[in-house]
């Protein structure tokens, strides 16, 4: 498993391309699998908090149930209209709880939050797989660029 950190470490101007198009936008997509092996895609915010991506939301949460029980996802970044896209971005791979006061409070911290107010689910995601898929200058084709640990950045036009 891999940290954002290491992406950038690797690839800096890649991992830039892939936090802007989460950043881009408030709402992302995740996907999770539920206990009976189907998907189920639901919204979340999702922000980088001390350079990393974190899952952070509402208690009781049936997509964090879903973690927990197994902690394969997907989280896509959202997409603009055609007209002003710029390209998409995934994250996939395993998401931890968070359930150490320890790590807890160092999240908090990081993300100015009070500890009192500290009382959502928190995930800190491992990750498999980081992809941008974006169009390439002549804008006739995608440009599909993926990374992943150990075997580095990789690059497919469609």
């Amino acid at each position: 498993m891999a940290s954002f950190a290491d992406v950038e470490s690797e690839e800096p101007e890649f991992a830039a391309r892939v936090r802007a198009a989460f950043d881009a936008r408030a709402h992302k997509f995740l996907a999770t699998l539920r206990a009976d092996g189907s998907p189920r895609i639901s919204g979340i915010e999702m922000s980088f908090v001390g350079g990393e991506p974190w899952l952070a939301g509402m208690p009781a949460s049936v997509k964090f149930d879903d973690l927990r029980r197994d902690p394969r996802f997907a989280l896509h970044s959202g997409s603009a209209e055609p007209d002003v896209w710029s390209g998409d971005a995934k994250l996939s791979g395993r998401a931890v709880p968070v359930t150490g006061d320890a790590e807890r409070a160092a999240f908090a911290g990081d993300a100015g939050i009070a500890p009192e107010h500290m009382g959502f689910e928190l995930f800190r995601i491992d990750l498999e797989q980081v992809v941008l898929v974006a169009l390439n200058a002549e804008k006739t084709a995608l440009v599909i660029s993926s990374w992943r640990p150990g075997q580095g950045l990789t690059t497919a036009l469609r």
